[in-house]
Order: structure tokens, then sequence, then C-alpha cells
């Protein structure tokens, strides 16, 4: 491991020198991630990319690409573009990444069972904001909003994220 690696624990992830409390998925870690069981995948994890609402915030690297209306995520393991970016209309199960909320206005991606994705194996892991401090994702991790900036400000792709 090194130093800009996202390690994360049960309790918290370890950045840079620093501990950030974070939340982990409703099933907890697991060794066997499945499409739809709410766990966060153990392992080591690269980052891929960067998304953020422009309408928002500025934009947060040189690397990040901007969320834009119509933009979604295919959860659909049927699909021949499950986990993957797809745009609006999609008439198949997808995930709205320009959403109401803050929770996606800043999201680190990974390569979680991506570019080429096992049908039933999960769909993305991303790094966001929480609801609220304890509050569980749906497999992603999460944190507090100034963490997030924080984080982001020093990730680049050579960055992983490891899942202990």
């Amino acid at each position: 491991m090194k130093p800009t690696d996202l390690v994360l624990t049960p309790t918290h992830l370890r950045f840079m020198g620093r501990k950030f409390p974070c939340t982990i998925g409703k099933g907890g870690l697991s060794n066997i991630k499945r499409e739809g069981d709410g766990a966060t995948p153990r392992g080591v994890h690269n980052i891929v990319g960067l998304l953020y609402r422009p309408d928002r915030m500025a934009k947060p690297a040189a690397w990040a690409t901007p969320i834009l209306t119509g933009d979604l995520w295919s959860d659909d393991p049927t699909q021949d573009d499950y986990n993957l970016m797809v745009r609006a209309p999609y008439p198949f199960s997808h995930e709205k990444l320009r959403r109401a909320d803050p929770l996606y206005d800043l999201v680190i991606l990974t390569d979680w069972n991506w570019p080429i994705a096992k049908k039933g194996h999960g769909s993305a892991i991303f790094i966001h904001r929480w609801r609220k401090p304890g509050h569980p994702t749906e497999g992603c991790v999460a944190f507090h909003p100034t963490a997030l900036r924080w984080i982001v400000s020093r990730t680049t792709k050579e960055t992983r994220l490891i899942v202990k």
C-alpha cells in the first residue's frame, strides 16, 4: 500500500496520513459481490474517473467529466451496457446521475466490474457524498462533503481504493 491509496476498513478510511469517517454498503463488506446485495466489495479497485455537477460546482480536477442532464448508469444485468454510463431515454433499469439531491454532485468512479462487466456481479462502486453520518449506501463508499472535496483534490488516476 502507498500513502496515496484510499484504504477502507470497517470503521473509517485512511488516506494521505488522515482518517475519515465514512459509510459503506448496507450489506457490509463482501468477498462475493452480487447485483442488489448492498455490499461494498473487498479488493483493490482502481480509480477510473471523476464526475461532477457543473451547475453546482467548478470543475474539481482537470480529468473531471461533467454530469449532464440525461446521464444515467445502467444497472440492468440483462443489457449489453450493464455497468456503463448511458443516456436518457433508457428503458432498462438504471440510476440517475444528475439527481435532485446532492448525493452525486461529486463522484469518484472505481473499476469495480468495469469496463467489461460480469452480469450480476454488481454495478458501479462510486465514492460520493453521504446522506448523513452512519446512513449506509447501496454498496458505495460515502463521506461528509468537506472530506470528499479534500479527498478529490488529492486523488489521481493512480490512487486505488483498497477495501479490507
